[in-house]
């Protein structure tokens, strides 16, 4: 049974320090994560199928253990520019960041903010790890996602920390 079947909003719901990660999937791929700050009072959800299953052990696995790598059968999604731009965020080894000019410059692009969109739109963060991206004078990323708690700034902050990024603790 799907998630739309059983009235769910996830797949499946995974705890993390930061709050939650949930996962959409259909009975095939993986369709999105989405971090999900504690204050949306959800509860743990056991997988709705096998790809959402996948993704609950990987996503636990990769919260336990910074230099875990993925594998998960994910649903095609974005433009020819956006996937480019996701294979080279997902080619920066854990522990490293580069800076939105850097990647623009890797995919053969002169513009940052056209990168900074791509990670904007990415539907699997984690698994393509934009949180490794940031702005040449600082952290930067999600200003258009955050809301006034900074909880995506937060859960960057987060990510980096346990990647082992010296100064985002």
């Amino acid at each position: 049974m799907n998630s739309s079947q059983t009235g769910r909003i996830f797949s499946a719901i995974v705890p993390a320090p930061f709050g939650f990660v949930g996962i959409r999937s259909d009975p095939r791929h993986v369709q999105e994560l989405v971090y999900l700050p504690s204050s949306f009072s959800l509860e743990e959800q056991d997988p709705a199928n096998r790809p959402a299953e996948l993704a609950v052990r990987q996503v636990e696995r990769y919260l336990q253990e910074p230099d875990f790598r993925f594998d998960l059968p994910l649903a095609e999604v974005g433009t020819l520019f956006q996937r480019k731009v996701w294979q080279a965020i997902a080619a920066i080894p854990r522990g490293e960041v580069l800076t939105y000019g850097a990647v623009a410059r890797t995919v053969g692009c002169g513009a940052p903010r056209a990168v900074g969109q791509a990670c904007g739109a990415n539907w699997f963060p984690l698994v393509i790890p934009c949180h490794r991206v940031t702005a040449s004078g600082g952290l930067g990323g999600f200003s258009n996602h955050d809301d006034a708690t900074g909880f995506h700034v937060g859960v960057k902050r987060w990510l980096l920390a346990h990647e082992g990024v010296a100064g985002y603790k």
